[in-house]
C-alpha cells in the first residue's frame, strides 16, 4: 500500500484542532429557573399551613383595674400623704380632710344626747302618771253623786228648786268627764315613754340623738381616705392641701396590681372557630422578645361601634360595609417577668386549634 501523504495528515490535524466545540446543554440554567418558582410556591404553602389553626390581631392593649378614689364626705385636705406614681397597699393613708367641722357635729349630737335624756326623766316625773289628778276626779265624782242624791230626796218632797236638782246631775257629769281627761293624760304622759317594737326599752329621743351622734362619728372617720386596694397612684397633682373636694367626686386614681389582662379586637371574620379557653400568645411591642402565655376568657357582647359613644348610623343611603371589631378579653397564665403598663401596645395570637405552639 502507498505511503500516506503527509501533507493530507498535516491539513487533517490543523482542521481537527480549528472544528468549534460542541455546545453544553444549559440543563443548570433551566434547574435553576424552575427551582426558585417550586421554591417559592413550598415556602407559601408551609406558611398558609403554618397560619391554620389560629388568629392574630395587633389592635390589642394591655389593661389594669383602675379604682377612681373619692370622699365621702366633703370639705377641706388638710393633710397629703402620697403622691405620683407611689406604690400603696390596702388601708394606706392617701390624704385628710379637715377633721374640725365633724368634731363639732359630735359635740352637738352629745348636746342632743343629754338633752333627750332630760326630757326622758321629765317625761317618768310627770304629774300625770302619779295618779292624783285622776284621784281628784273619783272624790269629785263621789260628792257630785252623794249630793245629786239629796237633791233627789228633797226634789221628791218639794223641798228644792228644779234647778237645784240639775244643777246636781251637771257636777255629776263635768266630774266623771274630769276623770276621763285625767286618765287620757295618763295615757299620753306614758306614751311618750314609750320605746316601740322597733328599739324596745329605748326612749325614742335618745335613740335618735344616739344615731345622729354615730352618723357623726362615721363622718369623723371618713375623714381619713386610705386606699380600698394595692396598687399605683396616678393623677395625684389634684391632691393638694388647702384644695375643697366634693363628697363622691374623684380626686385620684389607684391602678390596681396583679390585674393585668389584654383587651384584643379581633376581625369578626376570625371569630368563627374562637373559643373560651383557648390558648393565646402575647408580644408586647415596649418589650422586644418577651412572649407570655395566655387564654382566652371571654368573647365582648357587642362590637366597639355598637358601644361607641356616637354609633354608627348605617340606614343610610351612602351606607358602606366596615368589617366590625370585637372586643376578646386575654388573661395570663403567667407572671410578666417585665412590669405591665395599662395601655401597652400587644400582639395578641390565639390557637383555635387548641394547641399551644
Amino acid at each position: 500500500m502507498a505511503e500516506a501523504d503527509p501533507n493530507l495528515a498535516d491539513q487533517a490535524a490543523t482542521a481537527a484542532e480549528h472544528v468549534p466545540p460542541r455546545p453544553k446543554r444549559a440543563w443548570g440554567r433551566l434547574m435553576l429557573m424552575l427551582s426558585l418558582p417550586l421554591l417559592l410556591l413550598i415556602g407559601g404553602l408551609v406558611y398558609w399551613q403554618s397560619l391554620q389553626g389560629q388568629v392574630s390581631t395587633d389592635n390589642a392593649y394591655v389593661h389594669l383595674d383602675k379604682v377612681s378614689v373619692s370622699a365621702l364626705v366633703g370639705g377641706q385636705i388638710a393633710e397629703v400623704f402620697v403622691k405620683e406614681n407611689q406604690q400603696v397597699k390596702a388601708g394606706d393613708l392617701l390624704f385628710r380632710i379637715d377633721p374640725e367641722p365633724f368634731q363639732l357635729q359630735i359635740a352637738q349630737a352629745d348636746a342632743a344626747i343629754a338633752n333627750a335624756q332630760a326630757s326622758e326623766i321629765a317625761a317618768a316625773n310627770a304629774s300625770a302618771l302619779s295618779g292624783a289628778d285622776i284621784s281628784a276626779a273619783d272624790q269629785n265624782i263621789a260628792f257630785a253623786r252623794s249630793n245629786l242624791a239629796r237633791q233627789e230626796a228633797l226634789w221628791k218632797k218639794g223641798f228644792t228648786t228644779k234647778a237645784a236638782y240639775e244643777a246636781a246631775q251637771h257636777q255629776v257629769t263635768v266630774a266623771e268627764e274630769q276623770r276621763k281627761l285625767a286618765i287620757a293624760k295618763r295615757d299620753e304622759a306614758a306614751a311618750k315613754l314609750a320605746s316601740g317594737r322597733q328599739l324596745p326599752g329605748v326612749y325614742p329621743e335618745v335613740a335618735s340623738a344616739l344615731a345622729q351622734r354615730r352618723v357623726a362619728e362615721l363622718n369623723l372617720r371618713r375623714t381619713a381616705v386610705r386606699a380600698p386596694v394595692s396598687g399605683q397612684v396616678s393623677q395625684a397633682g389634684r391632691l393638694q392641701a388647702g384644695q375643697q373636694i366634693v363628697s363622691g367626686v374623684p380626686v385620684v386614681t389607684l391602678v390596681a396590681s396583679g390585674t393585668a389582662y389584654v383587651e384584643a379586637n379581633f376581625k369578626e371574620t376570625d371569630l368563627a372557630d374562637m373559643r373560651v379557653g383557648q390558648p393565646a400568645e402575647i408580644r408586647l411591642d415596649a418589650y422586644p422578645g418577651l412572649v407570655l402565655k395566655g387564654r382566652v376568657a371571654s368573647i365582648g357582647a357587642g362590637t366597639g361601634s355598637e358601644f361607641s359613644v356616637l354609633p354608627a348610623q348605617n340606614a343610610t343611603g351612602n351606607w358602606v360595609k366596615v368589617t366590625q371589631r370585637v372586643p376578646v378579653r386575654i388573661v395570663l397564665d403567667e407572671a410578666s417577668p417585665r412590669p405591665l403598663i395599662s395601655g401597652l401596645s400587644v400582639k395578641v395570637k390565639v390557637f383555635t386549634d387548641g394547641r399551644k405552639r
